[in-house]
């Protein structure tokens, strides 16, 4: 059978969708056993050290763009989604599906084969961020088709990185996911009925909201909630605070405490408090 890269739509629910692409299976793996984390500056076999340009695909931007790079990005060799090749769109009975068209690349975070992000400096931060925002904003560009353009980074094993090398990846697809479009419906809602942003009010109570609540019977205390319990971090700029609803463990959202701030503040202040929050295996994304 050929290889499928394709959008699968649930029939039951049509705004939810499902990546399918058989590549991808082919990466390269190891045992999924705990190891101490990679720290070494360069490793001879990685494609992703420099030396090694040759084993990656085609540079498509490199920063600085002559002489010794410091990030660079390429295609991913085991795509999600691609725009080499284009198929018809099929239904069959209830099934329907979409063409796999998009982009899915990899930004090479650091030249350095193990540095992790709450080890490289506020200022290579800051190239990083503009490096997400300039391809990001390329890609918007590029095609009408494009709708929706993602980037994110797995750190450490645990996390789902198949290379050691620290690198982010960016996905370029042709439709809006739904819990995106959820959000900013809910979002707007919010807005429409208390005339204020919903992630300011999220800020405003994490940072003063305290309560206790107690049994009606027994008068004990059922649960406390302290100012400050949901912050993680807070720059000058930022702030890094735990989701009373958190879907899954450790997860922490970053919010500019101004949203007024100028592309330039926010790649300063947001690399504070980014490589402030960072340590164990995590998964991160930004849009």
């Amino acid at each position: 059978m050929s290889e499928i890269r394709e959008i699968r739509i649930n029939p039951i629910v049509p705004a939810e969708s499902v990546l399918v692409a058989t590549a991808r299976g082919m990466r390269p793996k190891k045992a999924e056993e705990p190891a101490p984390r990679d720290t070494r500056k360069r490793v001879d076999t990685c494609p992703f050290c420099p030396g090694n340009e040759d084993k990656t695909p085609p540079v498509i931007a490199a920063y600085p763009a002559a002489g010794d790079w410091r990030i660079r990005i390429v295609e991913n060799l085991y795509p999600v989604l691609g725009d080499e090749r284009s198929q018809a769109n099929f239904s069959f009975g209830l099934q329907q599906t979409i063409d796999g068209y998009g982009r899915h690349e990899v930004i090479i975070d650091n030249a350095l084969h193990g540095a992790a992000i709450h080890e490289m400096g506020e200022e290579h931060l800051q190239l990083l961020f503009a490096a997400y925002r300039e391809r990001m904003r390329a890609l918007y560009r590029s095609n009408p088709r494009l709708k929706y353009v993602l980037v994110f980074k797995n750190f450490g094993p645990a996390a789902g990185a198949s290379i050691a090398h620290t690198h982010s990846q960016l996905i370029a697809m042709p439709v809006v996911p739904e819990n995106v479009t959820a959000e900013v419906d809910n979002s707007r809602e919010f807005h429409r009925k208390h005339h204020r942003c919903i992630f300011c009010a999220t800020i405003d109570e994490a940072l003063t909201f305290e309560a206790t609540i107690y049994d009606r019977s027994s008068g004990e205390v059922r649960r406390r909630i302290g100012v400050g319990q949901y912050v993680v971090e807070r720059g000058e700029k930022f702030i890094a605070v735990k989701p009373f609803a958190s879907r899954y463990e450790w997860e922490v959202h970053i919010l500019p405490s101004c949203t007024r701030a100028t592309s330039s503040t926010c790649r300063r202040k947001i690399a504070r408090t980014w490589r402030a929050s960072c340590g164990a295996p995590w998964r991160g994304w930004t849009r």
